[in-house]
């Protein structure tokens, strides 16, 4: 998975050093931050079974991966 987002991202982002791609997917993360908190406050019970808990880690996990990807490839390097 890294592998791929590299290949994608890198390259766009080689061009030029814009932060936008950082803060687009920092926002996904904020937001997807407060769409679980909109749930469990809603329904306690949220997420009710092991594969739920296990699908909404895997989807956290890439989200946060993602976004510091994006942090490194926007970083000003030069």
């Amino acid at each position: 998975m890294h592998t791929l987002i590299a290949q994608v991202a890198v390259p766009v982002l080689a061009a030029a050093k814009s932060k936008t791609p950082f803060y687009i997917a920092g926002g996904v993360l904020v937001g997807w931050a407060l769409l679980l908190f909109a749930m469990g406050t809603r329904k306690p019970e949220i997420p009710g079974n092991r594969t739920s808990q296990r699908a909404i880690m895997a989807v956290s996990v890439v989200l946060v991966l993602f976004t510091l990807t994006m942090a490194v490839a926007t970083s000003g390097g030069g």
